[in-house]
């Protein structure tokens, strides 16, 4: 059964918890937490405060927020703005109780600063007071500090201190929440770079963990979400793509139950109360093979359907010719030139952006991603490529289609090597990553908003980067759920999130710990 036709396992007379949601970004982690319900459809987690600095992610959580007040019921409104018919302040006007319980519900704040502490802390006594103290606490700190891409980035700047670098411990607003809220149970996200990370050859996750296990009044129970863990830490790395998530993300998840709650409930955590792995993993194709066929745009030359269609043979050709020239595998050669005489003999090439709503193949996948009432489906439009990075798209797509692999480096044709000072050292080999239909994709991050050669779509035909809607659904966000801001700060949101559906699947551990 697909989770959202379950029920959590409770007494009619269910517990219900008050959400503060920190370094919420677009919202993945409260979207799936508020979805699970009891057995007479009231939700069991009630959001009750979402927090985010950047402006961007911050009106995409105030809008999410504005649409949990409907209770599952959206108006035409909404979707008459997201389809673009109406303006936002024509939404408010028509909803201004509901709009003013998400202004509530909302907090634009830089975390860890004074100024943030002073307005954020009334408001923590205020949701512990009403909820009885029955609070759930969930949220990751900024992950650039941690990650591997953002610790080399470190390493170039000539007198960086990371014992002088916020981000490290930003951790410590995020415990200093749990001091002031003392929730029931807590749930932290970072990437997996947190494992590894050190300050003054201290391991931040082990000071981490540390640090959680006593804090608050009662101190914190951490409880692995992972039942056959791989490593020291294994029991704290989700690997997304054994959860139905179509997507390779491995991220450090804690969860933590505060001592009273814990002890009450030894027996179930001692049972190994964990994430099921999924029989079969959920594939690219699952999510995307039946959304509208797009075609790319170019950035640096005059864009149009026929200038593209030009662009795109020519670039299929010169894939072609590169590769005959390095004397690649015939079959490849051939199925380059097959490309280009099929966008030859087409009428007319797909357009840069749809609207047409599709259906999500895999069923695991579509009671949750799919809205019937949708009118049409937003934030699907594709960025610009340069035409020299068609011909590299074309190859690295072709190459995967063939075989179900991304090209390294050392594979691609002198032709079409970038004029990249590092292309032959290695550090780059996997520059132009493919997403094969058949497997599930590479970790949709925020770099995705930069050139998206980590993210060409397997359509060779298309020869383009994933749109944000494609990212979206990988991070299995709802079709219905808009993002703010421009295209470049949508990407950033869909990145940098926890996918909904992961979250949701996290909820029902949390319920099933802490309700009875």
């Amino acid at each position: 059964m697909f989770p959202k036709e379950q029920d959590a396992s409770l007494e009619p007379m269910a517990r219900r918890f008050k959400v503060v949601d920190l370094f919420a970004g677009p919202g993945g982690l409260a979207e799936g937490f508020s979805a699970l319900r009891d057995k007479q459809g009231k939700r069991i987690f009630d959001v009750a405060l979402s927090i985010e600095k950047e402006p961007s992610a911050f009106a995409t959580l105030r809008l999410r927020s504005f649409v949990r007040q409907f209770d599952g019921k959206l108006p035409r409104a909404y979707y008459d703005y997201i389809s673009g018919d109406i303006e936002k302040e024509e939404l408010i006007r028509q909803y201004p109780e509901e709009w003013a319980a998400a202004e509530q519900e909302t907090m634009m704040l830089e975390l860890g600063t004074d100024e943030a502490a002073t307005a954020l802390d009334p408001v923590l006594d205020r949701i512990r007071k009403e909820a009885g103290g029955e609070t759930i606490l969930i949220g990751g700190p900024p992950c650039q500090a941690y990650s591997l891409v953002g610790r080399a980035r470190n390493r170039g700047i000539a007198d960086y201190d990371a014992t002088k670098d916020t981000r490290h411990f930003l951790y410590k607003e995020y415990i200093r929440i749990i001091d002031r809220l003392n929730p029931v149970a807590f749930v932290m996200e970072n990437v997996k770079g947190m494992l590894s990370s050190r300050v003054a050859e201290v391991g931040i996750f082990d000071q981490i963990l540390s640090d959680l296990e006593t804090s608050g009044e009662q101190g914190y129970v951490l409880v692995p979400l992972v039942s056959a863990p791989k490593g020291a830490h294994g029991g704290y790395v989700i690997r997304c793509e054994e959860y139905g998530i179509p997507q390779n993300r491995h991220r450090v998840i804690l969860l933590g139950i505060r001592t009273d709650r814990a002890q009450a409930v030894q027996n179930r955590i001692a049972a190994h109360h964990t994430l099921v792995p999924e029989l079969q993993q959920t594939t690219v194709a699952g999510a995307l093979s039946k959304m509208p066929k797009l075609r790319s745009g170019l950035s640096k030359s005059a864009d149009g359907a026929e200038a593209w269609k030009k662009a795109a043979i020519a670039a299929f050709r010169a894939a072609a010719r590169a590769a005959r020239e390095a004397g690649a595998a015939p079959e490849l050669i051939s199925r380059l030139g097959e490309h280009a005489r099929t966008l030859l003999a087409a009428k007319q090439p797909p357009p840069r952006a749809s609207t047409r709503i599709s259906r999500v193949p895999d069923e695991r996948l579509r009671e949750w991603i799919e809205d019937p009432k949708l009118k049409s489906l937003p934030n699907h439009a594709t960025r610009g490529h340069m035409e020299s990075d068609l011909a590299r798209y074309a190859f690295s797509a072709t190459f995967a289609e063939l075989f179900h692999r991304s090209p390294k480096a050392s594979e691609y044709p002198e032709g079409l090597a970038p004029a990249h000072e590092n292309w032959a050292s290695g550090k780059f080999a996997d520059r132009f990553r493919v997403q094969r239909w058949d497997a599930p994709s590479s970790t949709i991050t925020s770099h995705i908003s930069k050139d998206g050669h980590y993210f060409i779509h397997p359509d060779p035909l298309q020869c383009r980067s994933l749109t944000v809607r494609e990212a979206a659904r990988l991070q299995t966000f709802p079709d219905n759920y808009f993002f703010e801001g421009n295209r470049t700060q949508q990407y950033v949101q869909a990145g940098n999130a926890v996918p909904p559906l992961l979250a949701y699947k996290i909820s029902f551990i949390v319920n099933d710990l802490i309700a009875n």
